[in-house]
């Protein structure tokens, strides 16, 4: 888990995206894969949360375990259950961790669907890379316009006698080109 203090509005429960995610797609461990890719499919999704009878989750089935476990080894998915081609155990956020923590990890780790769980362990959404990255757009567009502007100023001059150079040359290859 991350180890760095939250700053309120960075927690993944503060970020007004939390509350409009959908349900998370979940299974029980006994499903079978065909049923789990029924639903998948049905609600658009690219990945099933396995929780046991409390709604704690204890694995996760991604379109990728569906093609490696079972389309690609040439399984019946009617009569394979999802535990057994589960991701077992996997990396849990709870909805106080930090957004950019999390982003960080996910990274470093490569995986692409978090789970998020609430303080009683129970899933409550599932964060996906795409997620990170358009909850995060807005304050790293910020960030570079930020740095644009402190960069442009603090070297204004450069930037007008570079522009000027440009300008004149691209005048001068219109004109050449006007002339030959």
């Amino acid at each position: 888990m991350p180890e760095r203090v939250n700053r309120p509005g960075n927690r993944l429960m503060d970020r007004p995206e939390y509350q409009l995610k959908q349900q998370p797609l979940t299974c029980l461990p006994k499903t079978s894969v065909l049923d789990a890719v029924m639903k998948m499919t049905e609600k658009n999704y690219g990945a099933v949360v396995v929780v046991n009878e409390e709604r704690k989750v204890i694995g996760v089935v991604t379109e990728r375990d569906v093609m490696k476990k079972i389309v690609a080894p040439g399984l019946d998915a009617s009569k394979t259950l999802v535990e057994n081609i589960m991701t077992k155990n996997p990396r849990l956020a709870r909805e106080t961790d930090d957004l950019i923590d999390w982003l960080r990890i996910m990274s470093n780790e490569r995986f692409r669907r978090l789970p998020v769980v609430d303080d009683k362990g129970e899933i409550k959404a599932v964060f996906t890379q795409g997620d990170f990255v358009s909850y995060t757009w807005p304050d790293l567009m910020y960030q570079m316009k930020s740095i644009a502007t402190a960069t442009v100023s603090k070297n204004w001059a450069l930037f007008l006698i570079g522009g000027g150079i440009a300008l004149y040359s691209i005048v001068m290859f219109i004109v050449f080109s006007l002339i030959n």
